[in-house]
């Protein structure tokens, strides 16, 4: 039988390509004399009213940084001319021949993990060579993609907002909860490996559970975090539903003797497992299972907790009807906020329909029947590293000055008459901060930075100036 080859040449990497095709064609259209140009990003609005900055650490090593070859010119020179765009040829050769294959550019940027309300510069780009001021412009497409990491850090730091505020009410302790309130299961939701990386360490800046290996592993990677999310043994339904409907309580009790009595259980982790409970009867796996004689002293016992997941049906009904049958059949406490809990060796994780509107709309109908958020965590996938675009917090890089001969330094910017919310900013930016609040302004002169600046230079020339830690990101997102 004849078989596949897996001998095929895998795709090399080709910053010059790395763009949008229109943007092979952008040099020649600017105006005669231009000698410099700064263009900016920013959040102009959108479902949240603060925005942040993530992934520009990993940008800059694995993309800006990456140095341009003879090699990479020859091939976008040929597949330009195949594709029907003119091709900078002298421009690109410049790169290689006068800066080493470095691109001649500035970035500054905030602190990554800054909260900066929108409608503010958070990233500036200005040329460095007074021949290739179009390579501003160019890498737009690159720089802009750091829409999704830095929404998904802002989005599930609205859900720990959101979660804080019941725990708040109805629990205890919140602070000692709320880290592993929201577990991230994207990793198979999202379209690409580097998304699940860049969004899961995202997510990971305002919690610490995670099955998204490799967010945590970019983390490590990226921004010297050893360790950035945890996670516990846990069932699919796979390893439940291949013990039979007959058996189904002979499953729980394997998970329940397999890690909550596991001799060898990983020295100071906490002694837990979740197990999904809804292949066959969810309300019967609680109230004859889990709450039966012989599975509710197994656990009861042991020391450790078990995570009941429910993951069928309209969740705010089904998850206060667990919680219920755990009521009538075990009993809860009283905590001193006035809201029940279940004992400490039981618990709920809701991972299906997860978003946040379903987590607010779980904990007000918990809320509602008497229930504290100690109760409960949450999963979530498509609802949590997926469901965002650039759209969902207005993403938009501008030109917004230029230096050309014979004018000098001028304002570029645009303002359609059908969407002044399009409006863009004019002039050599800087965002400053001053008694704790931030403000966008145009520079005076040549000046690089304001006096109080709340930028960095982070790159320049080929060279990243500047690094972060993760730990100092989760610090600035919880300010």
């Amino acid at each position: 039988m004849k078989t596949l080859s897996n001998d095929r040449p895998a795709l090399p990497y080709n910053a010059i390509l790395d763009t949008d095709s229109y943007k092979l064609s952008h040099w020649n259209q600017y105006p005669p004399g231009l000698r410099s140009m700064m263009s900016y990003f920013e959040s102009r609005g959108g479902e949240l009213s603060d925005c942040t900055l993530f992934g520009l650490q990993y940008l800059l090593r694995e993309r800006i940084a990456t140095r341009i070859t003879q090699q990479m010119v020859d091939e976008a020179a040929a597949f330009a001319q195949a594709h029907g765009e003119p091709f900078n040829r002298l421009g690109w050769q410049r790169v290689v021949d006068k800066h080493h294959g470095c691109l001649p550019v500035r970035i500054r940027a905030i602190e990554e993990g800054t909260i900066v309300p929108t409608g503010h510069a958070l990233m500036t780009i200005e040329s460095t060579d007074p021949q290739l001021p179009w390579l501003v412009n160019y890498i737009e497409t690159q720089l802009v993609r750091l829409w999704y990491p830095s929404t998904i850090a802002m989005t599930s730091r609205e859900s720990r907002r959101i979660i804080m505020a019941f725990l708040e009410k109805t629990a205890d302790d919140p602070q000692a909860e709320i880290p592993f309130k929201l577990h991230d299961f994207g990793a198979r939701g999202v379209a690409t490996l580097e998304q699940s990386r860049l969004g899961g360490a995202a997510h990971l800046l305002s919690f610490m559970g995670s099955d998204t290996i490799e967010g945590i592993r970019f983390a490590k990677a990226y921004y010297d975090c050893d360790m950035a999310g945890f996670s516990i043994p846990a069932a699919e339904h796979s390893t439940m539903t291949m013990w039979g409907k007959e058996r189904e309580f002979e499953a729980y009790e394997n998970i329940v003797r397999a890690y909550l009595y596991n001799p060898d259980h990983p020295e100071g982790a906490p002694k837990m497992a979740a197990c999904v409970s809804d292949s066959y009867d969810i309300y019967n796996a609680i109230e004859n299972g889990w709450c039966g004689d012989r599975l509710h002293r197994l656990v009861r016992e042991s020391g450790g907790t078990l995570v009941v997941r429910p993951d069928s049906g309209h969740p705010p009904e089904v998850v206060v009807k667990c919680l219920q049958i755990f009521e009538k059949k075990i009993g809860m406490q009283t905590n001193r906020k006035g809201y029940k809990v279940l004992p400490p060796y039981y618990r709920l994780i809701q991972g299906d329909g997860i978003d946040r509107a379903m987590t607010r709309t779980i904990l007000q109908e918990m809320e509602a029947a008497g229930f504290s958020a100690s109760n409960i965590a949450f999963g979530s996938g498509g609802g949590l590293l997926q469901k965002v675009d650039r759209d969902t917090q207005k993403w938009a890089f501008k030109c917004c000055s230029a230096e050309i001969d014979g004018l000098g330094q001028v304002e570029v910017r645009k303002d359609p008459v059908t969407d002044h919310g399009k409006r863009s900013k004019g002039g050599r930016l800087d965002l400053i901060a001053e008694n704790g609040r931030f403000q966008t302004i145009a520079l005076e002169g040549d000046a690089l930075a304001h006096p109080n600046s709340a930028m960095n230079t982070v790159f320049e020339n080929g060279e990243i100036l500047r690094r972060t830690t993760f730990e100092q990101c989760r610090e600035r997102m919880a300010s």
